[in-house]
């Protein structure tokens, strides 16, 4: 789409979504302006759901949306390489705290999953094996993020908030302006420290509902390890842990 084209868009609907077309989808274009951003730089969500790109404050929409435009290429290449989605059956591999664990299923078990070295056993019908090993994670997701949240807002001397689980698509975590706290219980999948990353992220919150440097400064206090091996572990790798489920 040529920049005139956009500008007048944004001109005649001020409520007007901007989309890219990759591989035969419209994607929408999430347009975001951030104070340390000195760049603008563009990624697809973990899940192929939308385009996101950060622009810094001074940055423009309509440039923004070209570039998407113009490495329509590129998108295609990324959204090609999303992992095909093949539903959980006996023998599958599956993530847990960063750990691999083989699926092996027995009907005479209880249907309870329990973990052994390197294995998840899991009883009752095949029918439902997808649904009780998800239900099981998402209770050892809020047993964690519980226990996380709880020492965050210890570290930060802050109430600890409602918790609840996300299933989002687009985001890991977010902190309501009432201060209850979201987390995706997919992070369960992932190594624990990053999972810890996305709580102390939403802790900051707490404290500065924004991204300024104060925040920044305020997370690294709180987080005991690296932020950026964290957010870099989630952009390699963030896609697969909405792999097993779909």
């Amino acid at each position: 789409m040529r920049t005139d084209n956009v500008l007048g868009w944004l001109h005649r609907d001020p409520h007007w979504e901007p989309t890219v077309e990759v591989a035969g989808r419209a994607l929408p274009v999430i347009v975001r302006r951030l104070d340390r951003a000195r760049r603008m730089t563009m990624r697809l969500a973990p899940d192929g759901s939308e385009v996101r790109i950060s622009i810094p404050r001074w940055g423009r929409t309509v440039e923004a949306l070209a570039f998407a435009q113009s490495r329509r290429d590129w998108l295609t290449r990324q959204v090609q390489a999303l992992p095909a989605f093949t539903p959980l059956s006996p023998g599958s591999l599956l993530s847990f705290r960063g750990e691999p664990l083989h699926l092996i299923h027995d009907p005479k078990r209880a249907r309870r999953p329990k973990v052994t070295e390197g294995a998840l056993h899991v009883g009752g019908p095949e029918t439902s094996l997808a649904q009780r090993v998800a239900r099981w994670l998402q209770a050892e997701a809020l047993s964690s993020l519980d226990a996380d949240l709880t020492e965050y807002c210890a570290r930060a001397e802050q109430a600890k908030p409602a918790l609840a689980l996300s299933n989002a698509r687009r985001r890991w975590g977010s902190c309501a302006s009432n201060g209850s706290i979201r987390i995706n219980w997919r992070l369960i999948m992932a190594p624990d420290f990053v999972r810890r990353s996305v709580v102390a992220h939403e802790v900051a919150h707490l404290i500065h509902f924004d991204h300024s440097p104060a925040f920044h400064q305020c997370l690294n206090e709180l987080f005991e390890g690296s932020i950026h091996e964290a957010n870099r572990w989630l952009k390699m790798h963030g896609r697969e842990l909405h792999h097993p489920f779909g």
